[in-house]
């Protein structure tokens, strides 16, 4: 006696198509959600790394925003621009690290006079700026070695936020690899936070060229 072959329902198999097709649905929202996070946390990190432009000198960063999208013509280098902007990038570092050796101080009679701090004091850039403070005492600005932690803190700081402009990424990785890419996502944000860090346990007491003067 032949047996028939068992065959599944109609109901049976949409109950079956109805399941997979749900569990599918759930795997595309948990990964969709995931992505979601994944965004909203990196926006927020760039936001702060971001802010770190406070903590350089206004100069510089207007320089920045104002000569990087005529250097790179607007991201698209060639052969002769991207010389041109690499000179201009290590010039605004060096910017950035000369003025964290330059400092303020009021004369008496209330002019703010600049200079550069050295081992014996702060030198004045001004001869009349001498004489204007003659009764401030100017060799408690004497250079300290924490103001080379400043100013090397600068540089990266610099760094990260000239990594950031989309002009300086599209003319040196107009088409970077995906490692090229995650590098050029990871590294200025983590070292941008790390420079953020130092310089809240660090603070700087200069009020230099390009910072806030002092009350």
């Amino acid at each position: 006696m032949s047996q028939r072959p068992i065959t599944r329902a109609p109901a049976e198999q949409q109950v079956s198509g109805d399941s997979s097709s749900s569990d599918d649905e759930d795997r595309k929202a948990v990964q969709q959600v995931a992505s979601s996070m994944s965004q909203r946390a990196i926006s927020q990190t760039l936001t702060g790394t971001a802010n770190l432009a406070n903590l350089l000198p206004t100069g510089t960063l207007l320089a920045l925003q104002l000569l990087v999208p005529v250097f790179t013509n607007n991201g698209s280098c060639d052969a002769a621009t991207r010389p041109m902007t690499l000179f201009l990038l290590l010039l605004l570092a060096l910017s950035c690290f000369l003025a964290s050796f330059t400092d303020s101080v009021k004369a008496p009679n209330g002019q703010v006079c600049y200079g550069i701090a050295t081992p014996k004091g702060l030198f004045l850039f001004d001869s009349s700026s001498s004489a204007t403070a003659a009764g401030a005492d100017l060799t408690k600005y004497k250079l300290r070695f924490i103001d080379l932690v400043h100013a090397l803190l600068s540089v990266l700081v610099f760094g990260a936020v000239a990594l950031r402009d989309k002009n300086v990424v599209g003319c040196f990785y107009p088409m970077p690899a995906h490692e090229t890419q995650e590098v050029l996502d990871i590294v200025p944000i983590g070292v941008g936070l790390l420079c953020s860090l130092l310089f809240v346990v660090f603070p700087t007491t200069r009020h230099g060229i390009g910072y806030p003067l002092s009350p």
